[in-house]
């Protein structure tokens, strides 16, 4: 089936009326800094190395320590919203207390061709959460290709296992470039969960939560254009192991009927579905 051009919004278009194959955005070089595993087992055994307290993205190092109680080691959350402001899609990441400046995540999304500007720092109990205002370099416009946002999105993790590899037991790219896999199976421990709720009488919102993986936003934005459905925003959300996406969507125009959306479950139920894992609709 042809691709069409999935989104119509300003905040959200996709260039060249196509989606591009997710195999080619470039997988992140494992730091270099960090020594890793080679096995792809999901053993937890081996020793927490950490990262430098002089780094500018490090904090001091006693809260870096993770001892063998996992619970010790707080939840990373990297969160991409298009639909909060107009101007620039908003990032925000937390892990913990233990984030730093952040100056290299911030130079590292520079390298890509973005200008980045640092927000609010907030804080919610023992989270400090992040916020960052992101606009392409040259048109001054906030992001709109989802090949970069999941550039952007996978900078970020990338960085964040480089300089607190000990968050790599709770983040799917642990497995390949942390250096202690993740306790959690994606295909056994993660059930997807497929929603389309009603939003309005133009468009719907459409909500799945399914295992993370490197290039998961490009190829559900895949699925989503194969069936000429049309994506006007969306809220990318990484939870840890877990991907919490929400896409406001329509179809013609209009929102989707029960059809349409049953039509969307099924092709998105398909991509997702692996062997070992349980597929719920609801």
């Amino acid at each position: 089936m042809a691709f069409t051009n999935v989104f119509l919004a300003p905040s959200f278009a996709l260039h060249g009326g196509r989606v591009s194959d997710p195999r080619s955005i470039p997988l992140l070089s494992p730091p270099s800094d960090v020594v890793f595993r080679s096995s792809t087992s999901f053993s937890r055994n081996g020793n927490i190395i950490f990262a430098s307290a002089y780094h500018v993205n490090a904090v001091g190092s006693a809260s870096l320590k993770s001892s063998d109680n996992p619970d010790n080691v707080p939840m990373p959350i990297v969160l991409i919203d298009q639909d909060s402001d107009s101007e620039a899609t908003i990032v925000q990441l937390s892990f913990g207390d233990r984030l730093g400046a952040l100056l290299d995540t911030m130079k590292a999304l520079k390298d890509l061709g973005l200008d980045v500007s640092k927000g609010t720092v907030s804080t919610e109990g023992l989270v400090k959460q992040t916020k960052f205002f992101i606009t392409q370099s040259d048109t001054g416009r906030k992001v709109e290709d989802p090949d970069m946002l999941e550039r952007i999105r996978l900078t970020i993790i990338n960085n964040l296992l480089k300089y607190h590899p000990e968050s790599s037991e709770l983040l799917a790219m642990g497995e390949v470039f942390g250096i202690k896999s993740p306790k959690k199976k994606r295909n056994e421990d993660i059930k997807t969960h497929i929603q389309v709720k009603e939003d309005g009488p133009k468009r719907s919102l459409l909500c799945i939560e399914t295992a993370d993986k490197p290039g998961l936003l490009v190829e559900i934005i895949r699925v989503i254009s194969d069936v000429n459905i049309d994506v006007e925003s969306a809220e990318i959300d990484t939870e840890g192991l877990v991907a919490k996406d929400k896409f406001h969507v329509s179809y013609g125009g209009a929102a989707l009927n029960s059809s349409m959306s049953q039509v969307l479950v099924n092709c998105l139920r398909y991509y997702l579905r692996t062997p070992d894992t349980d597929i719920d609709s609801y």
